[in-house]
């Protein structure tokens, strides 16, 4: 019977340091204008910062085999409808790619996969197919990032939480 608890246990104590080498990885002043952006188009932070962590890690040189760019992965062509000049600049990436995906999360309505699944495609192909679409690695990104976002909540909730003792 013990060992049906170890496993699980394993694998939390895996997430968790995951998730605390992720936080600790994170640069705060990275973290101050991404959350600066999204408060400013409206788009939660924990979605931003899901979309960051799948796109780039963090990481502001970040460039792909496809040509995105930056922190978001900005598209050339996204890039320059968002008139980002240099998409490895942090405050143009996040002010382009946060603006591209409260743009999307109008069009869709507020619906979260679906605003998703076109910042990984594009919206044409999403706007088709709403939610049946099949793509794995469509589903594979949103369901990526739909778990970088439970964790992004999970994490918001605890720093929101006030410790024993400060300021009651």
């Amino acid at each position: 019977m013990r060992r049906l608890f170890v496993l699980p246990l394993c694998v939390m104590a895996l997430a968790i340091q995951s998730t605390a080498e992720t936080r600790q990885a994170r640069n705060p002043e990275l973290t101050y204008y991404a959350d600066a952006y999204a408060d400013h188009y409206g788009v939660p932070r924990a979605l931003v910062h899901a979309i960051i962590a799948q796109e780039s890690n963090w990481n502001p040189h970040a460039l792909s085999n496809k040509g995105a760019a930056g922190l978001m992965q900005l598209m050339p062509a996204t890039a320059e409808v968002y008139l980002v000049r240099n998409r490895f600049s942090v405050t143009e990436n996040l002010s382009g790619g946060i603006q591209y995906l409260a743009d999307l999360m109008t069009e869709f309505r507020g619906e979260m996969r679906l605003a998703v699944a076109a910042y990984y495609c594009g919206s044409r192909h999403i706007a088709r197919q709403g939610l049946n679409y099949r793509n794995p690695d469509v589903v594979s990104y949103v369901e990526a990032v739909r778990h970088r976002y439970q964790l992004e909540l999970h994490e918001q909730a605890d720093r929101d939480i006030p410790m024993p003792g400060k300021g009651q």
